[in-house]
């Protein structure tokens, strides 16, 4: 992949978190894309892919600090409340990817 370019490598990863992660409300899949919550995941991401590794419990931390509105916005809910546990795996994959090909 060899990205150099801060902005390429952030749409690349926000790409693809779109792709592969989804919010699961009533059994319903809706892909971060989707839900346009893949840039931000990404943005909030992109730090720890150089640090030295990627982590499950620093990728909770993050996800722990984005804010999903539901109801007309009446309520949030931090975002890692809505991903399945497979949803959470697959975002570890995808960044630990990322992070070697950084």
């Amino acid at each position: 992949m060899a990205k150099t370019n801060t902005t390429e490598i952030l749409e690349a990863l926000a790409a693809e978190i779109g792709e592969n992660v989804y919010i699961d409300i009533a059994k319903w899949h809706l892909f971060l894309s989707n839900a346009k919550l893949h840039t931000v995941v990404a943005e909030k991401m992109y730090p720890l892919l150089t640090s030295k590794s990627v982590n499950e419990d620093q990728v909770i931390k993050v996800l722990e600090s984005i804010p999903v509105k539901i109801g007309g916005g009446k309520r949030e809910l931090p975002l890692i409340d809505l991903l399945p546990l497979q949803c959470q795996v697959n975002l570890v994959d995808i960044l630990e990817k990322y992070q070697t090909e950084f």
